[in-house]
Order: C-alpha cells, then structure tokens, then sequence
C-alpha cells in the first residue's frame, strides 16, 4: 500500500460500505513500469487497504477502471480475472471501464472499489 497522491482518504468507512479511492500501481520503489505491472501493484494496493479495514475481497461489489489507453482493456481482462480468481475465489464484482486522457503521476490505469461489509 502506498501514500496517497493527493488530498484524500484511501478507504473511508460510511456505515455497512467502505469506499476504495483510486489506486495506480505505485509501490514502495515508484510507479510499476508498464500497464501489467502498474495493474497488478494498483490491485495489491486495494486488497491492501480492502484487508486493512478488515473486509475480505469477495466483499467488493463494484469496482471502476480507469485506463488511458482501452488497447489494454485484453489484457486488464486477464489480469483482473487471474487476481479475483487467485485471491477472492473466483467473486467477480460489477465492473466499469473507462477510458480517460491521463491519471495522476504519469499512471496507466487506476481501480477504485466499493466494498459491502453488512
């Protein structure tokens, strides 16, 4: 899990729902080079703050991508399987994604999520 990039709060508590901001694939030597590996840490990052907060990740309901550039949208596809298979059994929460000009810090992709604890 990392500092935050801005003026926020990384998971904030609102009765039964924790709330996940964005997450990009900044880990503890940088950002992650590449859209896989930014991917990959910006998804330990947010099981990281889902677990912190004692919620379990097949708690997660609803999950936003934010990618710069929708010729990854394959390979987000594989990796965000691979990772909900491997570390929430197979739970596949809603999902958007969505394309967007650019994220904070030079980030390729960012995942936010909402979480239901009741």
């Amino acid at each position: 899990m990392s500092t935050p990039v801005g003026p926020y709060t990384p998971i904030v508590r609102a009765g039964d729902w924790l709330v996940v901001s964005g997450q990009v694939g900044l880990g503890a030597d940088g950002l992650a080079t590449g859209f896989e590996a930014q991917l990959r840490q910006a998804l330990d990052n947010l099981a990281g703050l889902v677990t912190g907060a004692g919620a379990r990740l097949d708690q997660i309901v609803k999950t936003t991508v934010f990618l710069t550039s929708m010729d990854d949208y394959p390979a987000l596809n594989e990796i965000y399987t691979s990772f909900f298979d491997e570390r929430a059994g197979g739970h596949r929460p809603a999902r958007s994604a969505v394309g967007v000009a650019a994220l904070p810090i030079g980030a390729v992709v960012e995942v936010e999520a909402w979480v239901f604890t009741g």
